[in-house]
């Protein structure tokens, strides 16, 4: 007698494995890096010192989502530290009375010091903590994340939020893909509140004061960006040449936008891609650390899975032709579930899927998107559920943090009276 398993419990028994999988290699991975950080390193001296409120930043391109948090620490007069793994964060410039901003270094002499960290709270948009390099330190009270866009945890890779206790969600959506998740690996549940998103709050806010001072752009050739996300998926690795000269075929000007983890992760490729393009005056990559210029000079964007989807829909409001059939989901949580649940669903009602289409109509296609927008309503959609908390996130941000520092102060000192 044959054993039948239905396809819903097969996906998930799937999942399970995967999960199992990357355990393992997530494991053996983090005893090879602790091996190597204790070999040849310095060690970083505990100073004892604690703060309130640490925010951690792993690059410098997340210092658009930060910035509107320290400001309001600042505005309130309220002392936080802000840590960066960049030694060319912006953040550095900034003249704070309340808020230090601190270069903590790089590689295994940054993780040392992350791991050693002394704070009631820490702040992070960074996945992966306790997962790879990044550990809790047993100094911290309570870790909480924050996206840096829009969209879902499940594009994250496997486990990356698993060990925050707070999550900051942008939409009422993610707590429903998060207690799946939770549910699937019989984990503790997380604290969840609905905040926003600070980064969308200050992108609109730029737009409507150009708008003000400039007007609405009207140029006669149209101006398409190509903003793919990076790694065996993404579409500058999957169709490479093939594409850009498709696109550059059309006669629109031409705007490549490589995630910023291709110039480190995929250097060859991106050196070989510019070598070939060198001479050729239609093309331009930009590798802006601010988007904001880029996108809103853009006038439809092609993507694959990069959640700058997201966010183009929802703050210029304009057309967007994506890749569906790219993404393997193998490595990242929504393995788990299948899919990015919310993430998929609004994508067929923001952005037209050209996974199937032949690419010498790609020109005909982008000329009758443009004129003929169909995914307005859409866009919409995708504002009102993903973009909570409108134009005040980073306050209803820090109002989260000190209700939480009060919190645990109480608890700590009724353990002390005891």
């Amino acid at each position: 007698m044959l054993l039948y398993i239905d396809p819903g419990t097969g996906s998930m028994l799937f999942g399970i494995l995967v999960g199992i999988f990357a355990t393992l290699v997530f494991f053996f991975q983090g005893l090879i890096i602790k091996l190597k950080s204790g070999i040849g390193s310095k060690r970083i001296k505990d100073d004892g010192k604690k703060a309130d409120y640490v925010i951690f930043s792993d690059d410098k391109r997340y210092w658009n989502s930060f910035k509107l948090i320290c400001d309001e620490f600042e505005k309130r007069e309220i002392k936080a530290e802000y840590w960066t793994m960049s030694e060319d964060d912006p953040a550095l410039s900034e003249k704070y009375e309340y808020v230090e901003c601190i270069f903590i270094g790089s590689g295994n002499s940054a993780f040392t010091k992350l791991n050693m960290m002394r704070a009631d709270i820490c702040l992070s948009t960074t996945p992966g903590l306790n997962v790879y390099q990044w550990k809790r330190s047993k100094w911290v009270k309570w870790y909480v994340h924050m996206y840096h866009c829009l969209g879902e945890c499940t594009t994250y890779e496997m486990f990356g939020i698993d060990f925050y206790d707070a999550i900051l969600t942008t939409g009422k959506f993610q707590f429903k893909t998060i207690r799946k998740l939770e549910s699937l690996r019989g984990i503790k549940e997380k604290e969840l509140c609905l905040v926003g998103l600070p980064y969308i709050d200050a992108m609109v806010e730029r737009k409507e004061k150009k708008v003000l001072e400039s007007g609405v752009r009207t140029n006669e050739n149209k101006n398409i960006l190509l903003a793919p996300s990076w790694g065996e998926s993404g579409l500058l690795k999957k169709y490479g040449v093939s594409l850009i000269d498709t696109l550059l075929d059309t006669g629109y000007n031409i705007t490549i936008r490589p995630h910023p983890q291709s110039w480190k992760s995929e250097n060859d490729m991106m050196d070989n891609l510019i070598n070939h393009y060198l001479d050729n005056p239609k093309l331009i990559w930009n590798k802006d650390n601010d988007n904001f210029d880029v996108l809103s000079n853009t006038d439809l964007l092609i993507s694959d899975f990069s959640a700058i989807m997201y966010e183009f829909a929802v703050i210029f409001d304009k057309p967007i032709l994506y890749f569906k059939d790219v993404l393997i989901l193998d490595t990242y949580d929504a393995a788990w579930l299948g899919k990015p649940e919310w993430s998929y669903d609004i994508l067929h009602e923001i952005a037209m899927d050209i996974s199937n289409v032949s690419l010498d109509k790609l020109g005909e296609i982008i000329k009758n998107t443009i004129e003929s927008d169909p995914f307005e309503d859409g866009r919409k959609r995708a504002r009102e559920e993903g973009w909570n908390c409108q134009m005040h996130s980073s306050e209803v941000i820090v109002d989260y943090l000190i209700r939480k520092h009060d919190e645990l102060q109480s608890i700590e000192n009724k353990i002390e009276n005891k």
